[in-house]
């Protein structure tokens, strides 16, 4: 017989995570910057950041939702970086 441990930890990990992706669906954060002025994107960056932290803070013990609020914050990072205007 095999014994099987760890899956009220993996069931509470499952849990956070499901409560995490239901706090990031619907309205995060609204940033407004200029996308000419490079300290203005950075900010919106950094404002979208902290909005993701806050959001994952509950749950800083937990690996899948740290991945996921890395992921998140990548993702966004890179939309509002797209925002900028191409100079030739």
């Amino acid at each position: 017989m095999i014994k099987v441990t760890g899956l009220d930890a993996m069931a509470r990990q499952l849990d956070e995570l499901a409560k995490f992706s239901k706090a990031l669906d619907g309205g995060l954060v609204t940033v407004k910057f200029d996308p000419d002025d490079p300290v203005s994107v950075q900010g919106a960056i950094r404002q979208m950041e902290a909005a993701v932290d806050a959001k994952a803070a509950p749950y800083r013990s937990n690996g899948m939702v740290m991945d996921l609020a890395a992921k998140t914050k990548a993702h966004f990072r890179e939309a509002i970086r797209a925002r900028r205007p191409a100079h030739p």
